[in-house]
């Protein structure tokens, strides 16, 4: 029998079409791990809750809404306490560790994990790692207990510290046994998780959200304000967004003239190909990650040139980006916030291993590290949420006709090879069960 590798994807099939994209657990490694009953039981918080355990087979659909004659899909194992734990609470040692760029609720994360550790699970053994991943072979460690985390959500960024790269896994993992290190909690963004993953789009949305998009909005205001405050004023804004999807500047002399006044808001990935003509290389941060150059300010000098002379008088560029990644999480995201770090606790206790836990259509999931490797959750300009911000905002898509076409073939050819997929799946899997 073949053997699996640790980075192949774990699938089961069932009836009609059904898979499940599983995530590793301890005993796909040691088979005759001795369980635990989970402490929960005897936990008073619990004792009202009817049905507080997860069942085994209890999983999340990747697709809310299919055909009546397809079939039923991938599926993700669902987030939750299982009422068999592989580790006896005096055994745990945890570790934390946050990497990559800064987001609202990195503390909130932290905080909860540790709480749900000692306050649920009674383990009491948890470092946090300074500093990044390199922190695990060249810094010192935090001895994290709930009154040390207490008021954290109530700070922007992290107390753990933070760096981009130091992936040597080797000096990592060399780090992690000679401590007795026995579970590994990595938080961040797209810097963090080339050491775990890559984010994935089938993820509803990432910690740190509903935060960013209410301190955008407000530099959105500031900026619109200035820009109706100015005769033939005109407002950039640069957010975050590192990989976002022309007639451009025509349209900005068209609006000045009908309006007197605009916003332009623009993602800090845009642009780049334009930004960095004269740029032969291209250079990355540690992570790996390209670094952007600053289309805002190419933007600015681009209008001034071509428009400055003809029409507008005034413009104001704004770069919020890092102000918004340092701000505490808001109310929404910590709530967010504390049902993530809640289901990584669940799911390490139950013995899963190499899992991202993420929102897929409301539900709490476990996603495989394989599942997410080099994927970007991009705008979909085809998309009805699209269109939704176009008549939204009465602004016009820059598409020529030929690249509408061209888009919609695309997606065409996405949604046949995705069927035929499914359409395969549904076929070794009524193999199988004849």
């Amino acid at each position: 029998m073949e053997e699996r590798s640790n980075s192949q994807m774990k699938i089961e099939k069932g009836d009609y079409g059904y898979v499940l994209e599983d995530v590793p657990h301890l005993t796909d490694y040691i088979p005759d791990l001795k369980t635990h009953h989970n402490p929960m039981r005897f936990n008073p918080a619990y004792s009202v809750v009817r049905q507080y355990f997860v069942d085994y087979d209890d999983t999340v659909p990747e697709k809310v809404v299919v055909h009546k004659d397809s079939p039923r899909g991938v599926h993700f194992r669902r987030a939750g306490p299982r009422q068999k734990v592989y580790f006896a609470s005096d055994e745990v040692h945890a570790c934390i560790v946050t990497c990559g760029g800064l987001c609202p609720g990195l503390n909130t994360v932290i905080r909860e994990i540790v709480c749900a550790l000692y306050h649920i699970y009674g383990a009491t053994r948890v470092l946090g790692i300074d500093g990044g991943y390199r922190g695990f072979y060249s810094k010192n460690t935090i001895t994290l207990t709930p009154k040390f985390v207490n008021d954290i959500h109530k700070r922007g960024g992290t107390i753990l510290g933070s760096s981009r790269g130091g992936h040597e896994k080797s000096k990592i993992v060399d780090s992690i046994q000679d401590r007795g290190i026995n579970q590994v909690y990595i938080i961040g963004g797209d810097g963090t998780q080339k050491g775990a993953a890559v984010i994935y789009e089938v993820i509803d949305r990432s910690f740190g959200f509903d935060t960013a998009v209410e301190e955008a909005q407000k530099a959105i205001n500031a900026a619109h304000v200035e820009a109706e405050s100015a005769e033939n004023g005109i407002g950039v804004v640069k957010l975050m967004g590192r990989y976002s999807e022309g007639g451009l500047f025509e349209y900005v002399e068209k609006r000045l003239k009908e309006n007197g006044h605009m916003v332009i808001v623009v993602a800090e990935g845009a642009g780049q190909e334009l930004v960095a003509q004269s740029h032969s290389t291209v250079a990355k941060d540690a992570s790996g990650n390209r670094l952007l150059k600053d289309v805002g300010m190419w933007l600015s000098e681009k209008i001034k040139v071509l428009i400055f002379n003809l029409i507008a008088n005034w413009l104001s560029h704004a770069d919020p980006t890092y102000m918004i990644r340092a701000v505490p999480s808001n109310p929404a995201d910590n709530i967010y916030c504390t049902l993530l770090a809640q289901s990584c606790v669940h799911g390490a206790m139950a013995g899963y291993t190499g899992f991202i836990s993420g929102l897929v259509h409301g539900r709490q999931t476990y996603i495989p590290f394989s599942r997410i490797v080099g994927h970007h959750n991009t705008v979909v300009i085809t998309d009805r949420m699209w269109a939704r911000l176009l008549s939204s905002t009465n602004q016009p898509s820059f598409l020529r006709p030929q690249e509408v076409i061209e888009f919609q073939k695309a997606e065409e050819q996405h949604y046949l090879a995705t069927h035929a997929l499914d359409g395969e799946n549904s076929s070794s899997s009524s193999g199988n069960n004849n």
